[in-house]
């Protein structure tokens, strides 16, 4: 079911008695980047997906987003939605989203999730490179940054091997709007380090990075896990950054047990 609340589109899965789940996804994708675990989780769980502000159905304003922003918008759908103390997982910019969320207010929550991100704010190479991409936008157009940059997101044979998934992913990426693109990578600019927020996160956390992710590697993800009470952490095989869109079984596998486990 879609819901549209002030401006972000929603959309709801199975039944809303089951524990909740609230997926956030990466950047410059959209809430179907989740249809794998949607899919698989549903039955066992109220699974909860957006498009985040400027990107896939939802409002796009002006383009003018901080990372507080995204994060005040998620506290509005868990509120609006009525969701009781529901499992936060987020993949890259959703896992920045998550985990600045964590350091806000982590009771509001009963597990997190992380899928291939990193705590660690943008050093000064990381900023200068994100304004590049800006500037790309302005001057040749959302087309070309994105035909440069989602390859990046996904292991270079995933590319051939899982052409549709790729071809998908890239096509809908493309729909999204410029304006609302720049605003994602400004608010991705804006965010504060998280890492002293780590050692404090108490609620049950899983850790998952695709085994060949060039934009935030395993052994990056694997010392954010370290530094996280209790966590759990975990490889996928044969997949990059878009690891729950390139290894939906392995990522579902290790989400379902986790939740078996610890919630």
């Amino acid at each position: 079911m879609k819901t549209n609340i002030n401006g972000i589109a929603v959309y709801t899965y199975g039944d809303p008695k089951n524990k909740p789940i609230v997926f956030v996804h990466g950047f410059p994708y959209d809430h179907t980047m989740w249809e794998g675990q949607v899919k698989e989780l549903q039955n066992e769980y109220y699974c909860v997906t957006y498009d985040v502000r400027g990107l896939g159905k939802s409002y796009i304003g002006d383009g003018q987003y901080t990372m507080e922003f995204y994060v005040d918008d998620l506290f509005m759908v868990v509120k609006e939605m009525k969701l009781r103390k529901p499992v936060l997982c987020g993949l890259s910019m959703g896992g920045y989203i998550a985990l600045r969320a964590i350091e806000r207010n982590q009771n509001k929550f009963r597990a997190l999730i992380l899928c291939d991100t990193r705590a660690e704010a943008d050093n000064n190479e990381g900023k200068i490179k994100r304004s590049a991409n800006i500037d790309t936008i302005n001057t040749k157009g959302l087309e070309t940054f994105i035909n440069k940059f989602v390859p990046t997101c996904f292991a270079k044979e995933a590319v051939k091997d899982k052409e549709e998934y790729y071809s998908s992913t890239l096509e809908k990426a493309h729909r999204n709007n410029p304006t609302g693109v720049k605003g994602a990578i400004l608010a991705i600019m804006s965010r504060t380090d998280t890492t002293h927020v780590l050692p404090e996160i108490k609620i049950p956390t899983l850790v998952l990075c695709g085994s060949f992710d060039r934009l935030t590697p395993h052994q990056t993800m694997r010392k954010m896990a370290e530094q996280i009470p209790g966590s759990e952490f975990a490889i996928i095989p044969l997949s990059g950054h878009m690891s729950p869109v390139e290894n939906p079984g392995a990522v579902n596998d290790l989400i379902k047990g986790f939740l078996k486990r610890r919630i």
